[in-house]
Parts: structure tokens; sequence; C-alpha cells
């Protein structure tokens, strides 16, 4: 564009281009001066679970589990974190694990506790979600449902390495084994996603975490010192 309307114009493309500049800026230092505050509340938020799903902890110790199989309570480790948590005596209660899947609507991202003693998930937070409100989304608030994860079978097979049976959601009100899951209705696939999630998550981390128990134990000893 040349001539007379190239030069009306460009005092406009010098103001959206100033303004945008100016939002940009302003988003940029409003997302600095809110991060800590983010954190913070997703950590203490994370803390509120972690206790949640591990029933008569007092303690949690960070660690992290590295690519060779070791654990170290050193959280700038490369490697996966999870939460191993602690009686006021220092005995090992279990551990808390962060798992993610695709739900109905998106991702679903959760926390289980796990129990070597019983050899069963404890206790079951949903950590973010946007399944759909009023039916997806009773995965978080339904009693029946959450009452599933209060002790549900993730026991191991003879070898060590593999769960005896695989965590499995039913209908409704037909659950009849302990690793089962009742469903709920209306919300199929938002709890067979849940279900799913747990299978891959536990069929992982429990034989690692019974093979690392003693090392994890002994953790939760230092720090009661």
């Amino acid at each position: 564009m040349n001539g007379p309307d190239s030069e009306r114009a460009w005092p406009m493309y010098r103001a959206l281009v100033g303004v945008g500049m100016a939002c940009g800026l302003l988003i940029a230092i409003v997302f600095a001066g809110t991060r800590p505050a983010i954190e913070q509340n997703r950590a203490e938020a994370l803390e509120r679970a972690v206790f949640a799903v591990l029933p008569g902890a007092e303690r949690r110790v960070t660690l992290i589990l590295t690519a060779d199989g070791r654990v170290t309570p050193d959280v700038e480790a490369p490697g996966e974190r999870f939460d191993a948590a602690f009686d006021a005596d220092g005995n090992l209660i279990g551990a808390a694990i962060e798992a993610s899947g695709m739900g109905y609507a998106d991702t679903i991202t959760l926390l289980y506790g796990y129990s070597p003693a019983s050899e069963t998930i404890t206790g079951f937070r949903v950590l973010a979600s946007r399944e759909t409100p009023g039916l997806g989304d009773k995965i978080e608030k339904d009693p029946a449902f959450l009452a599933n994860f209060e002790a549900l079978d993730v026991s191991l097979d003879e070898t060590g390495m593999s769960l005896r049976n695989a965590i499995e959601t039913v209908k409704p009100r037909a659950k009849s084994e302990p690793w089962q899951i009742d469903g709920i209705t209306g919300a199929t696939i938002s709890s067979d996603a849940v279900g799913e999630i747990l299978t891959r998550s536990t069929a992982r981390w429990v034989p690692l975490i019974v093979e690392n128990r003693d090392e994890i134990a002994a953790r939760g000893r230092d720090e009661a010192r």
C-alpha cells in the first residue's frame, strides 16, 4: 500500500504493535509474579493428597527412582519422583505415586497410595481433570467410587515381577473380587480410564517399590533420627 493511505495507516500499525507488546509484557510480569504462589499452592495440595491416600502417615519424604532402578533422596537427580510416607516412629506406611492417562475429555492426572504391607492401594485422589461436570467428574466426588480404593488388591505373583491380577473396572455394584473397581453409571469412560491408568502404573511401580522397600524404609529411619 503506497501514497496517502499508507501514511494514514502507519500510525495505526504502530499503535497496534505497541499495544501488543505492552500486553505481552504485562502477561509475562503477571505470570512471573504469580508463579511462586501457584507453585506453593500446588505443593500444599500435593502434600494434603499424599496424607489423604496413605492413612496413618505423619511425614513424607520425596524420593527419586533413577533410570537404573536406584532410590535416592536427591530430588535434583534425573529420574521419576514419588513420595514415601512414614508414621511418627519412622516406620514405612507406603508410597504415593502420580499417574496419568486419557479420560473422556482430556488427560486425567491422579495420585494413589500403595501399601507394601497389605499389598493394596489405600487411597486415590484426582489431581487434574477436565471430565464432564456432573458425570465424568464423579471420579473425584462419588463416595462409592472412591471407596474402591480403600483396599484395592495389587499383590504380586510368585515371581515378584508382575501383578497377580490386573485391576479391572466392572459394572456398578458388580464387584466380586478385591482387585475390581465398581464403575460409575453415566461415567463409564471416565471410571474405565481410572482403572486403566492404575493398571499400567501399578504394574510398573509396585514391583519397583517392593524391590526397593528396605532402602525406602531406611530413608524414614534417617529422617526420624
